[in-house]
């Protein structure tokens, strides 16, 4: 059995013991980064409470990750293995988390590998550890993979709790001990027909935790509003996007308010003033018949777009945004279920599911954002004639609530 040598205290789980091993990188510079990355970026000028970080997030996993380790009976030494991942996994986050993907282009994971086997860090690890090993898992590429990067992970499980908790948005409730107790590691990491409800509920949770914090519109707005001033930055070569993800949030404000950039120093301002755009128009997703074919949309007709609506309507260019949504994706609904020998997907045995596929693109929306100043004037923009958009229902009413009884039937 692992030695704890000390506890944290976590506002969530009560007190998180930690072995030496784990003491020991906790305390170097890259893990303590994490203190200063948001866990939900600008998401606290929406809710205050909104304030917690990837570190709080990535102990709270790596503890998750220690439970259903020890519930799936593997040895000591996988355990240990597994609970180093799951507290690495999040390391190469850089500032506001998923907006730095965004504008460099890169995945987090891959800085996540580059620091654990080309910084400081690496030492201490491989005195221990096959530093492949451990990527493996963190990328869900082995046979542990799946504890901290599958379908039914304790990555989800921490951040929707967390999230929820500091939010003080109650949809993020789930039963994670009842997860973890129907949890067993076969070929795949299989979830017991008992466990099925915590699983539905579970999607449930992210379901509703979408449109209400992570594509909350404000936020979607701040993030465009913050997009677009680091686009100038790094066009104007005023910042270095592959430096990106060695700064901390706080390092990036400071850099954007020294910026010899007047605009991005505006939007800055007006961020940090919540005196942010203003939604124009929205085109809901489930008004296309394919929904889908929207994320098939790129960059640059955005852009072209956003470029032609300012000149019609004689705005500068950098005032209008349109923003996609991002996609509502559930890989939770292919967690194998085990019903006696068979095994079956959980939008099979699960008619919750099966409504969910449908309701997800309910609340997506593609935006038309613009400066307050501006909002009058672009009301009779008509974001089809910019775009190539899918074809549109021939159904006027709005579905969502439609979509959803089969929801509400089972709740």
């Amino acid at each position: 059995m692992l030695t704890y040598k000390k506890n944290i205290r976590d506002s969530i789980n009560g007190n998180l013991p930690i072995t030496d091993l784990e003491n020991e990188i906790m305390d170097y510079p890259q893990f303590q980064r994490l203190r200063r990355v948001k866990q939900l970026g600008f998401t606290s000028l929406i809710y205050p409470g909104a304030n917690h970080t990837r570190f709080e997030h990535s102990i709270g996993t790596m503890h998750l990750a220690g439970k259903l380790a020890e519930s799936l009976k593997l040895t000591d030494d996988e355990i240990q293995l597994v609970r180093i991942a799951a507290m690495l996994h999040d390391i190469g986050h850089g500032p506001f988390s998923h907006l730095s993907e965004y504008i460099i282009g890169e995945k987090h994971e891959k800085f996540t590998e580059f620091i654990i086997k080309n910084t400081a860090i690496s030492t201490k690890l491989s005195e221990n550890y096959n530093l492949d090993k451990i990527c493996d898992i963190i990328n869900g590429n082995s046979k542990l993979g799946p504890l901290i990067s599958g379908e039914l992970d304790v990555d989800r499980m921490d951040y929707l709790i967390r999230d929820s908790h500091y939010t003080g948005v109650s949809y993020g409730v789930i039963d994670v001990d009842r997860l973890i107790a129907n949890l067993k590691l076969e070929k795949y990491l299989v979830l017991d027909i008992k466990g099925v409800q915590a699983a539905e509920s579970m999607l449930l949770a992210r379901y509703f935790m979408y449109p209400s914090v992570y594509q909350h519109h404000t936020a979607r707005i701040i993030d465009a509003m913050f997009r677009h001033a680091l686009d100038e930055m790094i066009a104007k070569e005023d910042l270095n996007a592959r430096k990106l993800f060695f700064l901390d949030d706080y390092e990036l404000i400071t850099r954007c308010k020294n910026s010899t950039i007047e605009y991005t120093r505006n939007m800055i301002e007006r961020i940090e003033n919540r005196q942010l755009f203003k939604v124009i128009k929205t085109i809901g997703l489930n008004n296309f018949i394919k929904p889908n074919d929207v994320f098939k949309i790129n960059i640059k007709d955005i852009t072209k777009a956003e470029h032609e609506i300012a000149e019609d309507y004689n705005i500068d260019k950098n005032y209008v945004f349109i923003s996609l949504p991002e996609y509502p994706k559930f890989d939770e609904m292919k967690t194998q279920i085990a019903i006696g020998d068979d095994l079956y997907n959980l939008n099979e045995v699960s008619s919750i599911v099966q409504a969910l596929n449908k309701a997800r693109f309910n609340y997506p929306d593609i935006a038309l954002y613009a400066s307050k100043e501006h909002a009058d004037i672009l009301k009779k923009v008509d974001i089809s004639n910019y775009l190539e958009l899918p074809e549109i229902s021939e159904k006027t009413l709005n579905k969502t609530h439609f979509d959803q009884r089969d929801l509400f039937e089972y709740m």
